[in-house]
């Protein structure tokens, strides 16, 4: 464990302790598609401790997304409704539209995780762990196969990943928690 916690102290400030291959990589990934498929992570000490695994099955994603506001696409013309607003509040951070949109380009796969690498004033990038749940290799894994069961499909969507149950609130337990419980729209919060 010596090396990754070394890794981790780098990570801790990048621009600080690694400032040319910081301005490097930004003016790289600027120029790339919103969705880049990565061979290997870029901080391996974050994916390892999210489970990821260097073997087949694991597919790692770099993805892109844009910081601000999120603005409604509607038509000019006409009496806008009443509830109407012209930005939409999604109540979703950055980093769970980031795991909805990698696994919108491999639907064949299962997000298990993500984690942030870096971010300037316009844009966020995340590197999000997809698993491929028809390779055997996962399926003979102990520790990750649990995500080939049923009740894990698509749970991206269903708000079950690390970063939307902590924007669903259901990190919080006890007292204090009751209205997030089954759901915030359910109980009207």
């Amino acid at each position: 464990m010596g090396m990754y916690k070394y890794v981790r102290k780098l990570w801790k400030q990048p621009k600080n302790n690694m400032p040319e291959l910081w301005r490097e990589r930004l003016m790289k990934w600027r120029r790339e598609p919103t969705t880049v498929r990565i061979s290997k992570p870029t901080r391996i000490d974050r994916a390892r401790s999210l489970g990821y695994k260097a073997k087949q099955g694991f597919i790692i994603v770099r993805q892109k997304v844009g910081r601000g506001g999120h603005v409604r696409l509607y038509d000019t013309h006409g009496r806008k409704p009443r509830k109407m607003r012209k930005r939409m509040v999604l109540n979703k951070s950055y980093k769970q539209i980031a795991e909805e949109r990698a696994n919108r380009k491999y639907p064949n796969c299962e997000v298990l995780n993500s984690y942030e690498v870096a971010k300037d004033g316009v844009n966020q990038w995340y590197e999000v762990i997809l698993v491929d749940t028809a390779a055997p290799e996962i399926k003979n894994d102990k520790d990750i196969n649990w995500i080939i069961n049923k009740q894990h499909k698509r749970r991206v969507y269903r708000g079950l990943t690390s970063a939307a149950k902590k924007s669903r609130g259901l990190r919080n337990k006890g007292r204090g928690a009751e209205k997030f419980r089954p759901s915030r729209n359910q109980n009207n919060y």
